[in-house]
């Protein structure tokens, strides 16, 4: 018996699918369920097979569709968590069952570009394998959509970048959880995050000991190796809490992972504790905002920006703070895309079987954002920002990057 502190029983997520009313909510909004015929919906998989807890030796045959998009989560009216059962039953699957070798792969992001950073060249030479790879169709062969470009490593991190950047000393200070894309991949993003909180008076820290969030685990149904991440994250969260330090991520689906589902998978009170000091980046400027301590010395703008909001921002249930904040840049317009999920949903999209369903999701933003009269497209998370790349031809950024340039 664990010595860990639980949540109240009535709160922890994996007793809500006893709340299921069977209203189809979950169906009528689910985009893979829109796309794919043969998916049963969401409700099938854990509200409602979930409920034998695997008492047959059966499983949901539409088990691996899932994309964990949580749209059926916001739709239900009875708060059963659904995409989280689903995420359960699927670890439940594969504690019995091997997974594939493109599922490793894909599952764990973190610990192949750690390797590959501790090699001379070793990214370098990793995106050319990968542009080689895909061109010989070695990804399609591992079950790896071969039509999409693999994301590309950056030539350092972004911790290594970070040490570079010269910050004024405050007394103001955030942690910044730059997740694996942004250390990896993007890490351009996570310095145009220390500008301009550097410029709203607050000094960045960055706290090395923190691990992948875990989400590309949870989704590929790794969950015991994630609950060893989530452990290690929050201890660290709560370290700062501690300390009055509240921790920032720019990645929505870190940020949520962080605050929230961390909570709703294992159910431990030290996960709801720390959830508390986790912030969504353009939450906390415009928390700063509500305050009157937003820094408004910034160059106009003259651009109109249509904004794709990810699924993971909006279940975090704070609306769309970067809307909020970009209407303080002098010349500035954004507009909505509202037309729902982008499809790509972390690693999703990256598997072979499911490219179709991907891409058909994407069809309405990707017809949206060819039809609109804008400057360019702004989305908070890496993934959607790949898949409006691969579906557009077009280069959107995150709105971290125009407001970091826009500051005097």
């Amino acid at each position: 018996m664990s010595d860990k502190q639980m949540i109240e029983e009535e709160e922890r997520a994996i007793y809500t699918g006893d709340h299921c009313l069977s209203c189809t909510s979950c169906m009528s909004n689910c985009p893979v369920m829109a796309a794919a015929k043969e998916y049963r919906g969401p409700k099938l998989v854990a509200p409602a097979h979930g409920r034998m807890h695997f008492s047959e030796d059966d499983t949901e045959l539409s088990l691996d569709f899932c994309s964990n998009c949580k749209s059926c989560d916001r739709a239900c009216p009875s708060g059963v968590a659904v995409s989280t059962l689903n995420m359960l039953q699927r670890a439940e699957y594969y504690r019995h069952h091997p997974h594939s070798q493109r599922d490793d792969m894909l599952a764990h992001g973190e610990r192949m570009a750690k390797r590959l950073n501790a090699i001379p060249l070793g990214t370098t030479f990793a995106n050319f394998g990968m542009s080689i790879g895909k061109s010989l169709g070695i990804f399609d062969s591992m079950g790896i959509a071969g039509k999409r470009d693999m994301p590309k490593y950056a030539s350092s991190t972004f911790a290594q970048e970070f040490k570079k950047i010269q910050q004024p000393k405050s007394d103001k200070k955030v942690v910044f959880y730059p997740g694996c894309s942004i250390n990896y991949n993007e890490p351009h993003i996570g310095v145009a995050f220390v500008k301009v909180m550097n410029k709203n008076g607050y000094e960045v820290l960055l706290d090395e000991q923190f691990n992948c969030c875990g989400s590309p685990l949870v989704v590929t149904g790794y969950l015991d190796e994630a609950h060893e991440h989530a452990e290690n994250n929050v201890s660290r969260i709560l370290y700062w809490k501690q300390q009055g330090i509240p921790v920032v991520a720019c990645c929505t689906s870190c940020s949520l992972m962080l605050r929230q589902e961390y909570e709703e998978l294992f159910g431990e009170q030290a996960m709801k504790d720390a959830g508390e000091n986790v912030y969504d980046a353009f939450e906390f400027l415009e928390m700063l905002d509500a305050e009157g301590k937003f820094n408004t010395n910034i160059n106009a703008v003259n651009q109109r920006f249509l904004y794709h909001v990810p699924c993971h921002l909006k279940t975090q249930g704070i609306g769309t703070p970067a809307v909020s904040i970009f209407r303080r840049i002098p010349g500035a317009k954004v507009e909505l895309a509202d037309v729902g999920c982008c499809g790509m949903s972390g690693n999703y999209g990256f598997k072979k079987d499911k490219y179709d369903i991907s891409m058909k999701i994407g069809e309405k933003l990707f017809s949206r954002i060819k039809a609109a009269a804008a400057d360019g497209v702004i989305c908070d998370c890496p993934t959607c920002r790949m898949q409006i790349r691969h579906g557009t031809q077009t280069d959107p950024v995150h709105p971290i990057e125009v407001l970091a340039k826009a500051y005097k």
